[in-house]
């Protein structure tokens, strides 16, 4: 076994919910010790960084119950079942922002948080964006508005955004491709 696996002995459902379910997997280690991993299972989602015309980012400020608090940040989504992470991503920009975009670019995925949730979040940059209409969720209650790139990074280092997937997704929308 490779010095950096680990195999799964035997995994059971301790949890069942609507969004996620909770594994409590019994797994070996390469040296042999066997140890027990709870792993939160999520079905993944999208992250829309959405370019304006007029040099302008597409932004969502929404209540998130978990950390009690109005948090702004790119819009996004979970998938649904079976669903493709582009047909994903599109559905998501226009239920947030009411946009719609032409061109779509992938900037890979990341993990949000690796050492307990399998949730693996596709990133994308859109561009040449038309106004349709905001469809929200029923009990998706968010405001959306768009803000100068400077002004963003500004929320950044100044705290005000806080969210990792926005934070991931602006820097390979942007900072990377200054470096080529």
């Amino acid at each position: 076994m490779d010095k950096f696996e680990e195999k799964t002995l035997s995994s059971k459902i301790a949890y069942r919910g609507k969004i996620f379910d909770i594994t409590d997997d019994e797994i070996i280690l390469s040296d042999g010790l066997t140890r027990h991993r709870e792993i939160i299972r999520h079905p993944g989602g999208v992250v829309i960084c959405a370019l304006k015309d007029n040099g302008n980012i597409l932004l969502v400020k929404q209540y998130r119950y978990a950390v009690r608090s109005a948090q702004t940040e790119l819009p996004a989504g979970r998938l649904e079942k079976g669903e493709d992470p582009l047909e994903a991503a599109k559905r998501e920009l226009r239920e947030e922002t009411g946009y719609l975009a032409k061109n779509w670019v992938s900037l890979g995925y990341i993990f949000t948080t690796f050492g307990i949730c399998d949730e693996k979040l596709y990133l994308f940059k859109a561009t040449d964006l038309s106004f349709d209409k905001p469809d929200p969720d029923e009990g998706e209650i968010l405001d959306y508005f768009e803000l100068p790139l400077s002004d963003v990074y500004k929320l950044i280092k100044n705290g005000t955004i806080n969210d990792a997937k926005t934070i991931c997704a602006l820097m390979r929308a942007f900072k990377l491709d200054e470096q080529n």
